[in-house]
Order: structure tokens, then C-alpha cells, then sequence
């Protein structure tokens, strides 16, 4: 079947491990960021997911933009207008930082949630997957134990970035985790690689240090469709492998 396959998943949205620990700072004078750590962290980062939603349901003027990273969330917005609205007797960044405060606060969601995940055709045999020779051997694995390995995760995307529609997936199986390459090389789109713990899809052709170990047929980013980006953050993704045939054929 063309285009996306996907199932239910029922998941538990819960912040057990989200303690009241954060550091909120500038990012010049009309961004500020609010960040729980530096880690890649499926609690934290619905946490952020969880502070946009409410943020972008309880805008506050002058509010540009609300974006997310792993276990961060940064908010854009206009200093000029939040300080005459509010006639602010404080730093606008203050007023902001307590704003943060507050949608961490009033953030906190619990319970049972219905996911789909998103199932994606990935080939991973010859000038597909340039890396992954070199990686089963590497790993001392047989290039279908790598696949396997690969495609039998259930991934979270954490973040959108790098290039539009790049999805930062997590986390792989350690037995398959290998380092960024030492200097980039040319990606196309539709690539998967690895790089550390994380998988991801290149949307377009790109230079790139990442592993490759396949490529999908998908276009993942399209400026021409109402919804240019097929994944979002909070997104479950699950890889399956499909044939050189079956990958230029998938369009036809």
C-alpha cells in the first residue's frame, strides 16, 4: 500500500520523571528559552510538547512563536508590543520568564492517549543504504541484523530541525548506535541514517554526517501541499524494509 500505514498505540502520557528542575534564559532580546536538561528524554520532551500546546492555546500579545528541542521549548515575541500592552514595570524579560513559569505549571497532562504510528518503507540494499556494510561490520552484525534492529523500534520524534521536515528520532537500539561520521558527505532525500542514539530522515538533499543505512521513497517535506511537514514532533514512527524493486516502483 502507497503513502503512510498506520496503526494504534496506546501510550501513557506521564511526567513521573519531570522534576520542577529548569533553567530559563535569553536568546537576545526577543527570545527566551525554558530548558529541563540536556538530555533525550521521552518524558521531557512530551513535557515541551505538552507547554506549547498550552502556550499556544493561552497566546500572550506579542507572542511571534513557540518551538520546540528535545527537552527545551523557546518562545519568540515582540518586546516592543508585550511592554506597551502589559505596561510592564518590570524587564519584559522577567514577565516573560514568569509566563514560562506558569505554562510549565499549568502544563502537566496525565492519562492514556491513542497514537497512531506512522509506518515508513525504508530500502536498505545497495546504492540505498552506502553505510551499512561498513556499519554491520563495525558492530559485528550481519547487515539484515542491523535492519531488524532498525526497523523493529517503535520511534519518538523528538524535534523538527536542521533542514525543513528533519525529524529527530529516538532512541535506537545501543547495539546499532554508531558516531556521526568524521566530515560530511553528500545526502539525498529520503535517507535514513543513524548517528548516535538517534534515527532520522534527510527531506532533501543535503551534505550530511549522519550513517546511512536506507532510504525511503516518501517525500517527507513538500513546499507545494497544505501541510509541507509529514512528521511532527510527538510523532511515532516504525521503519519497514522494502525492495529495490518495490522502492522505484512506488510511484509509479
Amino acid at each position: 500500500m502507497h503513502g503512510y500505514v498506520v496503526k494504534k498505540l496506546t501510550s501513557v502520557l506521564s511526567y513521573s520523571k519531570v522534576t520542577n528542575q529548569y533553567k530559563i534564559f535569553p536568546l537576545g532580546d526577543a527570545a527566551i528559552t525554558l530548558d529541563m536538561g540536556n538530555s533525550i528524554n521521552e518524558a521531557l520532551n512530551q513535557k515541551a510538547l505538552a507547554m506549547q500546546l498550552w502556550l499556544l492555546n493561552h497566546p500572550f500579545e506579542g507572542m511571534k512563536d513557540c518551538l520546540i528541542a528535545y527537552s527545551s521549548l523557546t518562545v519568540q515575541y515582540n518586546p516592543v508590543i508585550v511592554k506597551k500592552h502589559y505596561n510592564l514595570s518590570t524587564t519584559v524579560f522577567a514577565w516573560v520568564s514568569d509566563y514560562l513559569k506558569r505554562a510549565f505549571e499549568k502544563s502537566v497532562q496525565t492519562g492514556h492517549k491513542e497514537k497512531e504510528v506512522i509506518r515508513i518503507p525504508v530500502c536498505y540494499e545497495g546504492n540505498y543504504a552506502p553505510d551499512l556494510a561498513a556499519m554491520a561490520q563495525q558492530k559485528q552484525l550481519t547487515e539484515q541484523e542491523v535492519v531488524n534492529i532498525h526497523t523493529d523500534t517503535i520511534y519518538n520524534v523528538y524535534m523538527i530541525g536542521f533542514l525543513p521536515g528533519f525529524s529527530y528520532m529516538g532512541e535506537v537500539n545501543e547495539r546499532i548506535a554508531v558516531p556521526r561520521k568524521q566530515h560530511p558527505t553528500q545526502v539525498l532525500a529520503g535517507s535514513v541514517g543513524i548517528a548516535g542514539s538517534q534515527t532520522g530522515i534527510y527531506p532533501l538533499n543535503s551534505p550530511g554526517g549522519w550513517q546511512i543505512i536506507g532510504r525511503t521513497p516518501l517525500r517527507l517535506f513538500d513546499p507545494f501541499v497544505p501541510e509541507p511537514v509529514k512528521l511532527q514532533a510527538g510523532d511515532k514512527v516504525q521503519f519497514y524494509a522494502i525492495s529495490k524493486q518495490e522502492f522505484e516502483e512506488y510511484h509509479s
